[in-house]
């Protein structure tokens, strides 16, 4: 199952799906305990998000390229299949166009068909409180959760932040929750 890295012989398949925050810079740092945990991680950007991250960094980390972008036709998968997917960090715009069922960027498009496979997801929104008061959020990230995401948002995980000061937040972030969480949806799954 997917709590569970080392199945048959071979390592389970993980997508960090980082979207466009400044949180992104750091998803290194919960490729790294994924790989720890015995995952083959593989990373996908929203298009912002590709905007925080150094891609060759984080392919040369992972043995996988960075995408981005969906694939020309007829052109091969680049990245094995996932097993399981974190989106971390997640943004407002990604939550509701997620919980609309819009799949305009290859983030979205794999999180939609992830979820109609029952693959396993753990959302990790990150925005600040104002962002996070809108309505249209509040009702994806519960809509998500209803729809059997592990969505982890609230104080329990980071407390939200004034607008303009979420750079001054990312060294409290707790990177491993995710994967925590992970095993959590495994086992009950199981």
């Amino acid at each position: 199952m997917a709590g569970s890295p080392r199945h048959s012989g071979h390592r389970q398949v993980l997508y960090v799906i980082a979207c466009g925050s400044p949180l992104a810079r750091h998803v290194g740092r919960l490729v790294d305990l994924a790989q720890q945990d015995g995952w083959d991680v593989c990373v996908v950007t929203t298009p912002d998000g590709a905007k925080f991250v150094d891609q060759a960094a984080l392919a040369r980390q992972t043995g996988h390229p960075v995408r981005t972008h969906y694939k020309n036709p007829g052109d091969p998968d680049v990245l094995p299949p996932a097993d399981a997917m974190i989106v971390c960090p997640a943004t407002v715009n990604t939550v509701n166009k997620w919980a609309a069922g819009i799949a305009d960027t290859l983030a979205l498009g794999l999180l939609v068909e992830a979820q109609g496979k029952g693959v396993p997801i753990v959302a990790v929104p990150y925005t600040n409180a104002a962002m996070a008061a809108h309505p249209a959020f509040r009702t994806g990230v519960a809509r998500l959760a209803e729809w059997g995401v592990t969505v982890l948002f609230g104080d329990h995980v980071i407390a939200l932040h004034p607008p303009g000061t979420g750079e001054q937040h990312l060294h409290a972030f707790p990177w491993a929750m995710p994967l925590t969480a992970l095993h959590a949806v495994s086992v009950t799954a199981a």
